[in-house]
């Protein structure tokens, strides 16, 4: 049943600020210079190989991946392009403001909340039900069309685009093991309290016949 659309507002409120925020805590542990998350070692290798920002390069693999959702035929909404652009350009701002710490005590605070602020964030983008980020339905596209488990999906796009970025000189350290192990259980907290639920049936509208 689709949402109301008296939950619009508070449905694109929560994507955008979701993404913001997602970029804010990447940014984060991109200056913990620590290990960067899984798709930023390769945008960071792009970066060492080709020159441009990582923010630039994130927008540009998104839309690559979005290209591949054509043969997978999966459906971007508005949360799929959002993630697109919104992530890598809010990034390259937050990397702009942002210093890189001296102290590695700090630097691991920047690991550490960058981790929980990308989990939160992740949660309420994906919660808002507008469509999911290009590299998530990717996943699931996969998984749809090729009968594969979410697991050796996740895990081989994961592993391929470390391997891949770390060849090309991308920052691939303990953050990136850290943010791997960590991410999940995060959004598995986060999820239920930030996703927007769906609309109740009215007690006078009858329910669909059953196709049984």
């Amino acid at each position: 049943m689709p949402l109301p659309v008296r939950r619009l507002p508070r449905r694109v409120i929560q994507l955008y600020a979701g993404l913001l925020v997602f970029a804010f805590g990447e940014a984060l542990i991109v200056r913990a210079s620590l290990g960067v998350i899984p798709w930023d070692v390769l945008h960071q290798g792009l970066v060492h190989q080709f020159g441009l920002t990582i923010g630039r390069w994130s927008i540009i693999i998104g839309a690559l991946v979005l290209l591949l959702w054509i043969p997978l035929r999966e459906r971007p909404g508005l949360g799929t392009v959002s993630n697109v652009v919104v992530i890598g350009a809010a990034l390259d701002v937050f990397l702009h403001l942002l210093s890189a710490p001296g102290s590695v005590w700090v630097r691991g605070l920047f690991l550490a909340l960058g981790i929980l602020i990308n989990g939160v964030a992740t949660a309420a983008y994906i919660g808002a039900r507008l469509g999911p980020g290009p590299r998530d339905g990717l996943m699931t596209g996969l998984v749809r069309t090729r009968g594969w488990s979410v697991r050796v999906v996740r895990t081989g796009i994961e592993v391929a685009v470390v391997v891949i970025g770390w060849l090309l000189g991308g920052n691939l350290g303990v953050g990136t093991v850290l943010f791997a192990f960590a991410i999940g259980p995060v959004v598995h907290v986060a999820l239920p309290l930030l996703t927007v639920p769906e609309a109740p049936v009215p007690p006078d509208e009858p329910l669909p016949d059953s196709p049984l």
